[in-house]
């Protein structure tokens, strides 16, 4: 069941992915999830990884009511949420060939691992889930980017961003009703003559 910790738990997994890439650099490099604010130590280089969005499935609205049975009741329950979580993963290396490695780096792994499964999935909400996380790298365009930017109130720095889907949020509501557990029916009576 992937309950309200699954946002944070999604943050985790790519962390995890993106430290084990890392720590084939030199260094090695750490990997952070950040908010972009205050002052970004490049000492180690690091990644960041900065959560920026968070939107609905659109393609996975309207999906029937979940039911559940357990003798002699019958559950009722909405379908989980369908997420999408856009990540802006960022180097900060102290000079443009290591940020460029450090890209480089996130760009292989997150390809190499596209589709992240079991054993790989962090966080309570997930780690006992049967869940797959797709990671994307997004097409946005240099204006969509400098928003990104301009929103954190930061100067804007060559950076990968990153869509994963689909991650669901199951519903804390549903409906028990006790089952059907008998029925008859009665044909007495003659029909017209």
């Amino acid at each position: 069941m992937a309950d309200f910790g699954v946002i944070a738990a999604v943050s985790e997994t790519l962390q995890s992915v993106l430290t084990t890439a890392a720590s084939t650099l030199p260094g090695p490099p750490t990997v952070e999830i950040s908010d972009l604010t205050g002052i970004i130590s490049t000492t180690p280089a690091r990644l960041t990884i900065f959560l920026f969005e968070v939107a609905e499935d659109p393609s996975a609205r309207n999906k029937p009511r979940l039911r559940g049975t357990q003798a002699p009741n019958v559950t009722i329950s909405k379908p989980p949420m369908a997420l999408v979580l856009r990540f802006l993963v960022t180097a900060w290396g102290g000079d443009r060939l290591t940020e460029h490695r450090l890209l480089g780096c996130a760009i292989q792994a997150l390809y190499d691992g596209a589709v992240i499964a079991q054993p790989d999935l962090r966080g309570a909400s997930l780690i006992a889930t049967d869940e797959v996380l797709k990671v994307t790298l997004l097409p946005l365009t240099l204006e969509e980017r400098t928003r990104v930017w301009h929103s954190v109130q930061r100067p804007y720095r060559l950076s990968l961003y990153y869509e994963i889907r689909v991650v669901n949020l199951d519903s804390m509501t549903s409906d028990t009703r006790r089952g059907v557990g008998d029925r008859s029916l009665n044909y007495s009576g003659a029909v017209g003559s």
